[in-house]
């Protein structure tokens, strides 16, 4: 085959796949990303530089759309040279998001595009309007609207999409979930695994092991949309009923998905106002660490959290019960779909910081009693998302099929 992989933060939900393509005789591929990555022998990346964000001139509600021509033109230009140097793919995988797509099949139009359909945005049944009291209003269905006109001329543009869980397939309309495959980016289950020998050294020179009253919490940015506060307000009531209890904490200070705080630099510092002082000694922040450092620490967690709104599901939380966690989650739609209350891990409402406390009292006051549930985390992910005996193989399958024109399998 010859392939066009297309995403801004190559190689993306690409990492696995883009490897095992690379090493079959015979196939071709060349990515487009908006930054550098080390590539696999015989595999071109080629680079684009982000385009500045939308002139103030353009009205708010366009601004989504001007973001996303203004990349798809940068993509399709690259693509206009790889027509011109011979390169016609026959399958073109690009995300859904940012633009990228948007011209690549006017380019291509002997390539059959498939859409990684990571989420399509609406003003009620997912994030938007789920906090309470604050209900979905006429102004975030305009704004919904207006964030998915790139998303929808990407659709219309596609022979084939790509999701990775059955609640974010749902998100997408109708008419095209029928051409979407239910397929995962993949968990490897021989790195993200149980380690009774495992260790997690903190900045303080602290070493944390497997049996030690660890509780984690996971994020790309500590925010709302992944429960932070939630999370943060539960600390006083562990930290009190739990004193040889440990925090640590890892995600950067941005607000990645949602809004920043008012009045303070960031959530952590506005949590930390809102809760009063915590001592140090025993509530880490660590930052973003690098990948092999999160899969120790998981290793070492007496109590993992994952708290969301619905909203996509990040992959830190298979990852987690990979490695065996006890994995406390959020009773929202997202969690539930990987997560069954009371038989791979405990679920709690999204907004009520008591009920969470309870639960992480609960689990670091007997481990043994939970321990079946861990066992249960690491058989799910192992059955249903495991890279090499599942989700690769059909990745592949998929491509596959576009390339010889036939209709794949959703798997759904």
């Amino acid at each position: 085959m010859k392939v066009l992989l297309v995403h801004p933060n190559f190689p993306g939900q690409y990492a696995h796949l883009l490897p095992a393509l690379a090493a079959r005789p015979g196939n071709k591929v060349v990515g487009i990303g908006a930054r550098q990555f080390p590539v696999p022998e015989g595999v071109t990346l080629r680079v684009y530089d982000p385009p500045p964000p939308p002139a103030e001139a353009v009205p708010p509600r366009a601004r989504p759309a001007a973001a996303a021509v203004a990349r798809a033109e940068l993509v399709a230009r690259h693509a206009l040279e790889l027509r011109r140097g011979g390169f016609v793919p026959d399958v073109t995988f690009s995300h859904i998001g940012w633009g990228d797509t948007l011209f690549l099949k006017d380019i291509f139009p002997e390539a059959a595009l498939l859409l990684y359909a990571e989420f399509f945005y609406s003003a009620t049944g997912a994030d938007v309007g789920y906090e309470p009291g604050k209900p979905s209003t006429v102004q975030d269905a305009v704004r919904v609207r207006a964030m998915n006109m790139p998303l929808a001329s990407a659709i219309g543009a596609s022979d084939w999409g790509m999701a990775p869980t059955r609640w974010q397939r749902a998100r997408f309309p109708g008419w095209f979930q029928e051409r979407i495959s239910l397929v995962h980016e993949g968990i490897d289950t021989a790195v993200c695994r149980p380690d009774p020998e495992a260790r997690f050294d903190l900045p303080d020179g602290t070493v944390l092991r497997p049996g030690d009253e660890v509780v984690t919490y996971v994020a790309r940015g500590l925010e709302p949309y992944r429960g932070f506060p939630t999370f943060m307000r539960a600390l006083p009531a562990l930290l009190a009923a739990r004193p040889a209890a440990r925090v640590v904490i890892v995600g950067g200070d941005e607000a990645s998905y949602g809004r920043a705080p008012e009045g303070a630099a960031n959530w952590r510092e506005a949590m930390l106002a809102e809760v009063g002082p915590l001592d140090p000694a025993r509530v880490h922040f660590l930052g973003r660490i690098p990948h092999p450092a999160l899969h120790a620490l998981f290793r070492v967690s007496a109590a993992h959290v994952y708290l969301t709104v619905p909203f996509v599901l990040s992959w830190s939380v298979l990852e987690a019960m990979a490695c065996g966690v006890l994995l406390i989650g959020s009773d929202t739609p997202p969690v539930r779909e990987v997560v069954e209350d009371g038989r791979n891990g405990l679920l709690t409402d999204l907004f009520d910081h008591d009920a969470l406390a309870r639960r992480l009292v609960e689990a670091l006051s007997d481990p043994a009693r939970f321990a079946p549930l861990r066992a249960a985390a690491r058989r799910t992910v192992e059955e249903r998302y495991d890279l090499r005996r599942v989700c690769l193989p059909r990745q592949l399958a998929v491509l596959e099929a576009l390339a010889a024109r036939r209709r794949p399998q959703t798997y759904a």
